[in-house]
């Protein structure tokens, strides 16, 4: 009887050894693409190049990582997810290194879409290798701890890389980043992973398609999430210099401090409730925070903008992962975590792109009112999806 019972909660265990050296591997990941995030723009600056400008280097790199991500997800499930996985880090690491050495805006664009690709590789594989090791009936949960090592990196990385750009120069800090992505690399290397004979479901061929059609709303909804990552990302640091506002990198220290508060909240409520109880209040509170950003008077109402953006974030965007991983066959769990990626990528690369042009031609501040129709857009989204399930099933797990 004990024997069983420790089978049991050993099958339902989401730390394992495993576990930790993909959450290692995707914290050291995301901490040097994080390190660039908020100082590629004023490198971009320093090389002559426009708010437009900017946000085409931007929008280039999450359309390569757009464009690949079907490929990534085919791949995983043919030609096993160490290969893509490898493959996608090595090329983030070679990229990111090359920055070190660019000297033209032509030069930054082609180093940007080859990191696109190797990012497009490598997260696709990296949350679907984290969902192979997640049992299943915890996925929220687990979802919501393998997330937390993104958001300690984006706590760590925009304030690291912001400090590091005013004492090194932009080569030291970028060879930096990339050492990061290598350490990911070799951490990598080291994890077990499942085999593609392994697939329970082996009578069914995995066809090739761009988009995991069980996974298509939940990834819609996290579409309008992310056109306001973008403006955020690629425009707050600019445009807090503007209002004269102080403290852009405890912004994002507070952001990832609360985005890690809601991980270990909204998981579980995931898994014991659905994603009801999960994504409209997230919702809201990302829609608090684009109006403050909007007004933004004063370094207060940035960083309570900061701690509203941050838990609406790390509510909505593992519940919305889970529920596409959960809606999606056993043998199609890569390409509906591409699927989920790819629209994230959309998002980001529209909303940088549109709100470069936006910048350049109304201000700042309207990035962030579109933004607050956006989350608008979402939740009416949501509620129309909730109707219209609760109408043709009865139900609320839709």
């Amino acid at each position: 009887m004990n024997v069983k019972n420790d089978t049991i909660k050993n099958n339902d265990r989401i730390f394992s050894r495993d576990f930790l050296f993909i959450w290692l591997a995707n914290f050291f990941i995301f901490l040097g693409f994080q390190m660039t995030l908020p100082t590629l723009p004023i490198f971009v600056k320093e090389l002559g190049g426009s708010d437009q400008i900017v946000g085409l280097i931007v929008g280039v790199f999450t359309f390569s990582a757009l464009l690949f991500r079907p490929f990534a997800g085919n791949a995983l499930e043919t030609r096993g997810r160490q290969v893509v996985y490898i493959f996608g880090l090595s090329l983030f690491v070679i990229s990111v290194g090359a920055f070190a050495f660019a000297t033209s805006i032509f030069l930054l664009i082609v180093m940007r879409i080859l990191q696109g690709v190797g990012w497009g590789f490598s997260t696709t594989a990296s949350g679907t290798i984290a969902t192979d090791l997640i049992p299943p009936k915890r996925r929220g949960e687990g979802m919501g701890y393998y997330g937390l090592s993104g958001n300690l990196a984006l706590a760590l990385g925009p304030a690291l890389g912001l400090s590091l750009v005013g004492v090194i120069s932009f080569t030291q800090l970028f060879l930096i980043a990339s050492a990061m992505g290598l350490i990911a690399l070799l951490l990598a290397l080291m994890i077990g992973y499942k085999k593609v004979e392994e697939s329970p479901d082996k009578t069914t061929t995995v066809k090739f398609d761009v988009f995991e059609k069980s996974a298509i709303n939940p990834s819609i909804l996290l579409f309008f999430i992310t056109l306001t990552f973008g403006g955020i990302a690629t425009f707050l640091p600019l445009y807090a210099i503007e209002r004269s506002v102080e403290g852009i990198s405890l912004y994002f220290v507070v952001y990832a401090i609360f985005l890690m508060i809601s991980r270990l909240i909204a998981g579980k409520i995931y898994d014991e409730k659905g994603h009801m109880y999960v994504f409209p209040p997230g919702a809201f509170m990302i829609l608090i925070a684009m109006i403050l950003l909007a007004w933004l008077p004063s370094t207060s109402i940035l960083l309570l903008a900061a701690a509203f953006y941050g838990f609406g974030f790390g509510s909505v965007q593992p519940a919305l992962q889970a529920w596409a991983v959960n809606s999606a066959a056993e043998n199609r769990k890569g390409m509906a975590n591409a699927t989920f990626f790819s629209f994230f990528d959309l998002g980001v690369g529209i909303g940088a792109m549109g709100f470069g042009i936006i910048a350049n031609q109304l201000g700042y501040r309207y990035i962030y009112i579109i933004s607050a129709l956006s989350i608008i857009s979402a939740i009416i989204f949501y509620f129309y999806l909730y109707i219209r399930a609760k109408r043709e099933t009865k139900s609320y797990n839709f």
